[in-house]
């Protein structure tokens, strides 16, 4: 099938089955490619802020919401255009969405001030929450149960490398060609991404019976997507309430030069990427192994930096290896959402993109209270430690629940949604 309107003429016939062997399918891939051009514009205003405020004529705090905006914009925007985009062909939707994206990089590039250069901002995370929670549902949707880690992997994958190359290259462009370069960058990304979604991501039969939001929203009533809310919000924010202030804790802590911040922050991305392949790997088979084990490194990891910042060999490797812990259960917590919650696959992933960027907010403002109340950088590490921790809890009682209760009801009223074709 080559078009939505095939696929919902054809919604009542027996869906063709994934491929066997639990193969991902490359559609998968053209979606982690996308994500690779979403993630690099997420990140990339980290190295252009000095640029961006002296040519808006703002300072480089007003500049710094342009950041805000964007994970705020990510956190309202993924339940907002879950919910917006519910009846609609998930195929089209992808388009039109990725089209809005790369459209708001143009507006970002040719913004003539910083209020352009805002909203710009606000429409791109709008259109990039909406793309990662559709997108993470036709991932789930395109590969049996037992692969379902794997495929979000590869888009958790594009996030990784977004990390180690497309924000280095974006402070590259800036540093040579002017911030605007890299927006522009980020647009011929985008348009990429545009022609692969079009041309291989294949249309998805409409189940018999349209969703509805009151059935879906039923996702809420269950305690399990609640715990995996937390966990996923208090893993993530733990991680970055320190990975935020890194670059000051290796300059003024570990005595390390200006130049050694960009290095690390790849080594960092290069971790991450190590750990979602490993992660995505395991978690479909040892998921709360994953989890657990996961999550914890990252809180031994964090504890470890708190004590042994002031040695730079030791801040340059923890920050290495907490990028591999961090990313490893990435998969595992993305994949338990839609494990609870798979009667309402959009709104699972617009619920997990909310959380992550929920921590990726809140986590970055807890490390900003503790170093203003004047307990250092260092204090970073000590307070995403205690979130991680806290998640670690959280976690235990979910597998105890899990072991008590069995599968959560909802994911067995999902069981009978319609598969979709894994090629054109």
């Amino acid at each position: 099938m080559s078009s939505d309107a095939a696929a919902d003429r054809s919604r009542h016939r027996p869906a063709r089955h994934p491929q066997p062997g639990n193969r991902v399918p490359l559609s998968v891939y053209v979606l982690g490619l996308a994500v690779f051009a979403l993630g690099t514009s997420e990140f990339m205003l980290s190295g252009l802020l000095p640029p961006i405020a002296e040519d808006m004529d703002v300072s480089i705090p007003r500049a710094g919401l342009l950041i805000s905006a964007f994970a705020v914009g990510m956190v309202v925007g993924a339940p907002l255009l879950a919910v917006a985009t519910l009846r609609l062909p998930r195929r089209t939707t992808l388009i039109t969405l990725i089209t809005v994206f790369g459209v708001g990089q143009v507006a970002g590039a040719l913004a003539p001030n910083y209020a352009v250069l805002f909203a710009s901002r606000v429409v791109s995370a709008l259109a990039c929450a909406g793309f990662w929670a559709v997108g993470a549902a036709v991932a789930v949707a395109m590969v049996p149960v037992t692969a379902r880690a794997r495929a979000l992997a590869i888009m958790i994958g594009g996030l990784s490398i977004a990390n180690v190359l497309g924000v280095p290259a974006g402070a590259f462009l800036g540093e040579h060609f002017g911030w605007r370069s890299a927006f522009w960058a980020v647009a011929v990304a985008s348009a990429i991404a545009l022609a692969g979604v079009a041309a291989l991501v294949p249309a998805i039969p409409l189940p018999a019976e349209r969703p509805r939001l009151g059935a879906e929203a039923r996702i809420y009533h269950e305690p399990q997507v609640w715990l995996s809310i937390a966990v996923v919000a208090l893993a993530a924010g733990g991680v970055f309430c320190a990975f935020s202030y890194l670059a000051p804790l290796l300059t003024d802590v570990a005595g390390l030069d200006d130049g050694w911040v960009p290095t690390v922050l790849a080594l960092f991305g290069v971790g991450a990427l190590i750990g979602t392949a490993v992660g995505g790997r395991i978690a479909d088979a040892h998921l709360f192994g994953v989890l657990l084990t996961g999550i914890t490194a990252s809180t031994v990891l964090l504890v470890a930096l708190a004590l042994l910042a002031s040695y730079a060999v030791a801040a340059v490797l923890l920050s290495f290896l907490l990028g591999v812990s961090c990313f490893y259960t990435a998969p595992a917590l993305n994949a338990r959402m839609f494990n609870v919650a798979g009667a309402a696959p959009t709104l699972a992933g617009a619920t997990t993109t909310a959380a992550f960027n929920l921590g990726n907010t809140g986590g970055p403002w807890l490390g900003g209270t503790v170093i203003d109340a004047g307990f250092g950088f260092t204090s970073t590490a000590w307070a995403g430690g205690a979130l991680t921790a806290t998640a670690i809890g959280i976690t235990a009682l979910s597998l105890r629940m899990h072991r008590r209760t069995g599968p959560s009801r909802i994911v067995e009223m999902g069981t009978n949604s319609a598969k979709v074709p894994t090629s054109k």
